[in-house]
């Protein structure tokens, strides 16, 4: 393929970045430049965080992936052996209810009406159908995986590891199968992990209820104890009432029983500690089944446990009545039915917190006792929370997340990591028809494991477990078995890619993947994962709202693109998005990546037209004492420096607009203006390989953050070889800045602007030319500058003074005065007026900086440095108000 050349003549208006963004990308992958193989470098791996294979990139993935793909195209040009490992979860929860919903709209069939493996056929046949697209769109972002190595959580290689991981696990008594309380997903209708329930505080009612009180033979009191519930609904589970038993009101009631409402249960009045006497009436209904705090009362007690929910939210027939409701009608029901018995005392407005499923935000999530399979993190926590601590492992920013992190683990409660769904690895238990299990990866080995604990059976007699595991019990070993770390164990990949450099993923799922990474790393390769994770910050729209489907507020991606071009959706992103800190989205970051875009692309265009007007200056060499040349390799220096100490620090967002700064003021700003030649002059060929040098430098600089149009101009800037490409273009160490030079280019631009700005004020035509006169005691510096000066402000002469210049308009910049002399008298009214208006101000300055000095407490108590700087304001106060009155004088 022959590199891509335009000629100056040809290049567009502003920058189209549709065919660019297309031709490159498609010729990156065709070099093989994302392709990366085990070799004698030093590897910089990364794993994208595996998006749900159901899903589209907003704008939190777009953030994620951006970053990824900066700190490994930054690494690739640092000579590192980079490599991105693509992939997708199978996200169990979510991709079953897609393929439930796509088989009842478009064929007519419920998932009942399938066998596990014709339902798992229907899944694969979607996810082939649906599974590419966020690849597209991360393609179209210009990310540079390594798309060889794409993985995805059910593959073959996948499943065998998990399977593996879940039996060695087992046998070493960390996973566990028992009957806990756990959280429900009626809409799913499978279980969750606590991790997977969100919370919302919500305005609720409290009910208040009348029991009626029995002795212990059973005859009515005609008394009542009346309880305050938030769930009617679950009265008919009621099993005891509970007070405690150092409320004077209830010491009575030992020994005595109380009548359920509605379906006339006689249950205990029961005592414990537990109930807060201040809370409600002070007694509490217990219902076993539905509750985790009744739950353990019931197990203290010895309570008997009703379930009267069935696993979709409707009513149980143990429930006696309103069976088959679903359970919110059912409250409804429940409350008009004792309100009609007379047992409603009254309904309370309350504040409450109701957990949601974060698979379907819109169920509330059901306690409920289920015999499930465990994982006993405490023991597996303890490790992983020591890498973090002790600096192992680091967290960026780790002032705000690693408190965090230490609070998950150090209150880590076992894990459920079984689900009541087809799609995701099943689990590997095998059962006999008496209910005895074996835990083995087929069922001829489960034969030989009964068969050692003298157990004669068959393979057909087996039934396998018919729940799969929990979509994060595959995940967490994400950076070791996408490079078959588990299922082929010391491989060449795994043995030079592990552990991983960086993760970048969000901050919301700290303990679900983070946390878990960090124990299958240390539990199976007993080796970190990653030595680095950085946190990205939550995208919000301008109201400060969470990105979501439901409010309708987060922006397509490929629209995005395609209104703005990839490099500004980048741009955009990243401009305004400080490490793990939330951004407030707005279109406009992206015009303003757009603006800069083309801001770039009118540059190139002046730097091409100078191409056709170089003219040999081999024997004088111009650029070696040109002040702009010479100002801008500094500054140059400066920020490469800056940009590269910032990526240390993963301040990626600084290091922008560290490079934005340096492109847009200093570079097209500044140095083209300060470099080009007159009209219609030539350009010497020195000054102009040293612009298209600084050029590429910039292009090289701001490549990770905007890939395409870097590499679009780096082509156009020369003729280059086939194989000269800027994403494969190594960073050179940038020289220490000349701090002189820098200064002196500071000085020069404060100096031109104010002087432009004065020529405005009082009307002086561009074109027509003035005689400076400077008065300082520092010409040096102004000598070092002085040609260039002269060109920039169009002063015929500059002249070096030690008095005023009568006739002329003054300015005062910093401690020098400059005098502006015209061929035309001068009308100094204006003048008079701004000078003026300036000393009062001054004035008004210096008296707030005496009135901090003369302050006692504020001397004594803060830092010397502040004092110092506080000090020298008044200083430089000073010097101008005598600068200005002496100007004023002049006048």
């Amino acid at each position: 393929m022959q590199p891509y050349i335009m000629n100056s003549m040809e290049l567009s208006k502003n920058y189209l970045p549709a065919t660019v963004e297309e031709k490159w990308y498609q010729q990156w992958m065709d070099k093989g430049y994302f392709r990366s193989k085990p070799d004698g470098r030093q590897p910089f791996t990364v794993v994208i965080p595996p998006p749900n294979v159901t899903g589209v990139l907003h704008l939190g993935h777009t953030l994620n992936e951006t970053v990824q793909d900066i700190l490994v195209r930054r690494a690739r040009m640092s000579g590192f052996n980079a490599c991105w490992v693509p992939g997708s979860d199978h996200a169990s929860i979510a991709t079953e209810a897609k393929v439930v919903n796509m088989l009842k709209q478009e064929k007519g069939i419920e998932k009942s009406q399938l066998t596990r493996e014709e339902f798992l056929k229907y899944a694969f046949e979607w996810k082939d159908k649906y599974g590419d697209i966020i690849y597209h769109q991360i393609k179209k972002l210009g990310c540079s995986c390594d798309w060889d190595r794409v993985t995805f959580t059910m593959d073959d290689h996948y499943y065998k590891a998990v399977i593996t991981v879940f039996i060695d696990l087992y046998k070493k008594g960390v996973i566990y199968r028992g009957a806990r309380m756990i959280n429900w997903d009626p809409k799913a209708k499978t279980a969750l992990s606590d991790e997977e329930v969100e919370y919302k505080d919500l305005q609720g009612k409290l009910y208040h209820v009348k029991y009626a009180i029995t002795d212990a033979n059973g005859t009515p009191t005609g008394e009542y104890i009346t309880i305050a519930t938030q769930r009617p609904e679950t009265i008919m589970g009621d099993t005891a009432i509970c007070v405690n038993p150092e409320d004077e009101r209830y010491a009575h009631l030992k020994g005595h029983f109380a009548t359920v409402p509605l379906v006339n249960r006689r249950v205990p009045v029961i005592f414990d500690t537990y109930v807060d006497k201040e809370f409600g009436t002070g007694a509490l209904k217990v219902t076993p089944a539905h509750d985790i705090n009744d739950y353990n009362l019931g197990l203290k007690h010895n309570l008997e446990i009703v379930d009267t929910l069935n696993d979709d939210g409707t009513l149980s027939a143990a429930a006696v009545v309103f069976v088959g409701e679903d359970r919110f009608v059912a409250r409804k029901k429940v409350v008009a039915a004792l309100a009609e018995e007379g047992l409603l005392v009254k309904e309370q407005e309350y504040t409450t917190r109701l957990g949601y499923s974060q698979r379907n935000p819109d169920t509330v999530v059901e306690p409920r006792i289920s015999t499930q399979w465990f994982v006993k993190m405490a023991e597996m926590a303890k490790p992983a929370l020591d890498a973090v601590v002790n600096g192992d492992v680091k967290i960026h920013p780790g002032d705000r997340f690693l408190a965090t992190y230490k609070y998950w683990m150090e209150n880590v409660k076992d894990w459920c990591i079984s689900r009541q769904l087809w799609w995701g690895q099943q689990i590997p238990a095998w059962y006999a028809p008496d209910g005895s299990f074996e835990v083995a990866a087929t069922a001829a080995e489960a034969v030989q494991q009964f068969a050692a604990r003298s157990i004669t059976i068959t393979a057909a007699e087996l039934t396998q477990d018919q729940d799969c595991l929990d979509t994060w019990f595959s995940s967490w070993l994400w950076p070791m078995e996408v490079f078959n770390g588990i299922s082929q164990p010391n491989n060449e990949d795994i043995n030079y890619y592990y552990p991983t450099s960086v993760l970048v993923t969000g901050q919301d799922i700290i303990f679900f993947w983070v946390a878990r990474m960090i124990m299958a790393g240390l539990e199976f390769k007993e080796v970190k994962p990653f030595s680095d994770v950085y946190f990205t910050g939550m995208v919000r729209d301008k109201q400060g709202r969470k990105m979501s489907k439901q409010l309708g507020n987060s922006p397509d991606l490929l629209e995005l693109i395609h209104a703005y071009g990839a490099d500004a959706v980048r741009f955009g992103i990243m401009i305004s998005s400080p490490a793990g800190n939330d951004l407030l989205y707005d279109d406009s970051s992206c015009e303003q990546g757009r603006n800069f875009c083309n801001k770039i692309w009118n540059a190139l265009k002046l730097v091409k037209m100078w191409e056709q007007r170089q003219e040999d200056d081999s024997a004088t060499n111009a650029a070696a004492d040109n002040f702009a040349v010479k100002w801008f390799e500094s500054r140059l220096n400066e920020v490469q420096l800056e940009v590269a100490s910032l990526h240390k620090d993963f301040r990626l967002s600084e290091g922008l607009k560290a490079i934005y700064s340096l492109v847009w003021d200093d570079f097209c700003s500044w140095y083209l203006e300060w470099a080009k030649p007159g009209f219609e002059q030539p350009i010497p060929a020195s000054i102009y390989r040293k612009t298209v040098y600084f050029f590429e430098q910039l292009m090289q600089l701001l490549h990770p953050y905007m890939p395409f149009i870097t590499e679009e101009i780096y082509q156009q800037l020369t003729t280059r070889a086939e194989d000269d490409s800027l994403m494969m273009k190594q960073f050179t160490t940038p020289q220490a800045p000349v701090h002189a030079t820098l200064l002196e280019g500071l000085l020069a631009k404060e100096v031109i602007s104010s002087i432009r700005d004065a020529r405005n004020k009082h009307q002086i035509k561009p074109k027509d030319p003035i005689v400076l006169h400077i008065e300082t005691k520092h010409d040096n510096a102004f000598k070092q500058i002085e040609g260039m000066l002269a060109k920039q402000v169009n002063a015929k002469a500059i002249h070096y003074v030690q008095e005023p210049v009568p006739g002329c308009i003054t300015l005062v910049i910093q401690k020098d005065k400059f005098y502006l002399g015209t061929e035309t008298a001068l009308d100094t009214t204006a003048q008079k007026a701004a000078l003026t208006k300036d000393l009062e101000y001054l004035k008004g300055f210096l008296v707030s900086v005496e009135k901090k000095l003369s302050n006692e407490r504020f001397v004594q108590n803060a830092k010397a440095e502040a004092v110092d700087a506080e000090r020298q304001k008044k200083a430089d106060a000073e010097a101008k108000i005598a600068v200005i009155e002496e100007s004023l004088k002049s006048l």
